[in-house]
């Protein structure tokens, strides 16, 4: 089957977080499957590769469109400034069997792919409801995914949707390693994650060790607040993004994810989970779900002195931390986050088969 993956936001390699770290993998997978695959997303302006696509988008033109083919990824991903634009190019190029909507601008997405009449399906891995670019309504009857049971009910409570729950797809082989637990872990230091509890949380610890690593790109003023703040703080470090996840969870030993937007699921914490980190994070969205019993959950609007005490006492108390550390590797165990069945009810969907 041909598979192309449609969205409006960034991609790889300018931008890692949940959404293309989830997408990747399910590619990779299923191609290791037989079926053919590729993804159609933004492009930001700036940087190395921005300017290696500025060069192909002048050769490359599909009908006044500017787009970008790339295959680093191991199948083509093209890259367009306007996406939305290129749907119907990219598609007669790709000629897919089924095309899956990603989240941001996704209903705005979905209308240009409906009008290819191809059959779509709409993957939900966000509750930004506002970033949909259109009236979801206006999709009419089209089967749909949600990365959590937290995300599907949103959808349904808000558009009568019953979307099939398939959890973001983590291959073990990829986050699976020995770990030293040489640090405490914060993944993503943007202010929706949570940046100032985190920064906090290593304020108030400054016994322990804390490594934060970039993800989303944060603007200038973002950038230069949080450089003021961790200036101040020597127990930690600042790390750029890392393509293999293994040697961030190789010095991890608590995870910490204080976020206080509605998680729609909260991936990193599954990717912990594998190697028995436990994870303090936060009661928003999907994230508990994601979390469970592996782990401490406090809401976003406790004191962080609450937030410290139980970075610190689990830190500390090796009874407690065994204890954790052993249901957080059970917990991603369960079969739902299971790669191979996960794998299987996303080859249903796509064939129809829900």
């Amino acid at each position: 089957m041909r598979i192309l993956f449609v969205t409006a936001h960034k991609y790889l390699p300018q931008m890692r977080g949940g959404l293309q770290s989830s997408t990747h993998e399910l590619c990779l997978a299923l191609m290791q499957r037989g079926h053919k695959v590729a993804v159609l997303a933004g492009l930001m302006p700036d940087g190395p590769f921005a300017v290696k696509c500025r060069v192909k988008m002048k050769f490359n033109q599909l009908a006044g469109c500017q787009v970008a083919r790339e295959t680093g990824l191991s199948y083509p991903v093209w890259y367009a400034w306007h996406p939305w634009e290129a749907v119907a190019r990219v598609t007669a190029k790709e000629k897919p069997d089924l095309i899956i909507v990603l989240q941001y601008q996704s209903v705005r997405m979905a209308l240009e792919a409906l009008k290819t009449g191809i059959p779509i399906l709409m993957q939900m891995a966000d509750v930004n409801f506002h970033q949909h670019g259109g009236a979801f309504e206006a999709l009419g009857n089209v089967p749909c995914v949600a990365n959590s049971h937290f995300t599907a009910k949103k959808y349904r409570d808000a558009y009568g949707v019953c979307p099939t729950v398939i959890y973001p797809l983590v291959n073990p082989a990829r986050y699976k390693t020995t770990i030293t637990k040489a640090n405490i872990t914060f993944i993503n230091p943007h202010p929706q994650k949570g940046s100032h509890i985190a920064i906090e949380v290593a304020r108030l610890c400054p016994e322990i060790p804390f490594a934060f690593y970039e993800a989303w790109p944060l603007s200038p003023e973002e950038r230069a607040e949080l450089s003021h703040k961790l200036a101040k703080l020597p127990n930690v470090a600042l790390h750029p993004p890392r393509q293999d996840m293994r040697k961030v969870y190789a010095q991890c030993g608590v995870l910490l994810a204080p976020s206080v937007c509605e998680e729609a699921y909260g991936r990193v914490a599954t990717e912990a989970q594998i190697n028995g980190i436990p994870v303090i994070g936060s009661t928003r969205g999907g994230l508990p779900e994601a979390i469970g019993p592996g782990g401490i959950q406090l809401d976003p609007d406790q004191p962080v002195g609450d937030w410290a005490e139980a970075t610190r006492r689990l830190w500390r108390d090796e009874a407690r931390y065994a204890a954790l550390s052993a249901a957080a590797l059970q917990h991603a165990q369960r079969k739902e986050i299971n790669f191979d069945h996960q794998l299987a009810a996303w080859e249903r969907v796509i064939t129809g088969n829900r």
